[in-house]
């Protein structure tokens, strides 16, 4: 069985720079993390593995420094990894990302199934995955919270919706993205980190997709564009009222009209 895992780095705080002229964050490769989420679904392949031998490929598409979130993978047990880097890849929205990340997906070869986390912390839209599976025609199940039974053919799951849980089966090739408490993750290996220090790291770049379109990609690629990013202001004013019942309500309902929540 061939199992892929989509990874990213994110930012490891809120303090984030921001390019002014595109909006788009500014990822340097300092103070960065593994997206939270994702640690989840490298955990579930992994599982995976124990059960049936899988063979993992974690993909990423970022900046060069985004090698340090796949020698993590591979430290945790994953056994190969790939990046994703170009220049014309910068500034994607999720349209253009999902679109690069299944070319690159496509180069890689065939695979059996999927797994990506539910969503990521620097853009929590949760969108990602389930686009890549419609750019390769595929089947998908979102939001994830236990593997059930894995089978030769496809693998049963437990959805957690907003008032139900369901189940459902779906059969391979397919994908999943996953939610956080499907699994502990495993801490990274210090044994496998010293094993791996020469691992060479495969990079795909824009000349190596079958699609040379480069409106498909990147900041052409995108259909959506940022029309304004900045950090969140922090705000610590604050009044203290005194009176009665009535005049603390009266005041209350006051502020609230003036700051036009009612």
């Amino acid at each position: 069985m061939k199992i892929i895992v989509c990874i990213k780095q994110v930012p490891a705080s809120s303090q984030v720079q921001i390019d002014p002229l595109t909006g788009v964050l500014i990822r340097d490769g300092n103070n960065t993390k593994m997206n939270p989420y994702d640690l989840y679904a490298l955990e579930t392949a992994l599982r995976f593995k124990e059960v049936n031998g899988a063979h993992i490929t974690v993909i990423t598409m970022g900046p060069p420094s985004s090698k340090a979130v796949l020698e993590e993978a591979l430290w945790m047990g994953a056994d190969d990894a790939v990046l994703l880097t170009d220049r014309k890849f910068a500034g994607a929205d999720v349209v253009a990302t999902s679109y690069t990340l299944s070319s690159g997906i496509k180069t890689i070869g065939a695979f059996d199934l999927i797994i990506c986390g539910k969503q990521t912390t620097d853009g929590d839209t949760a969108q990602v995955g389930p686009e890549i599976a419609e750019c390769l025609h595929i089947p998908h199940i979102s939001y994830v919270d236990k593997i059930i039974k894995i089978k030769d053919e496809a693998v049963l799951v437990s959805v957690s919706m907003d008032k139900t849980t369901e189940q459902w089966e779906i059969t391979y090739p397919g994908l999943i993205t996953v939610d956080k408490g499907i699994f502990t993750p495993r801490l990274p290996s210090y044994k496998r980190s010293k094993q791996l220090k020469d691992e060479q790291i495969k990079v795909l770049t824009f000349a190596d997709f079958a699609d040379q379109d480069e409106s498909h990609y990147g900041l052409k690629g995108s259909p959506t564009q940022v029309e304004r990013m900045f950090p969140p202001q922090k705000n610590t004013d604050k009044e203290v009222w005194t009176g009665t019942n009535q005049e603390l309500s009266q005041q209350l309902f006051q502020k609230m009209k003036d700051l036009k929540i009612l």
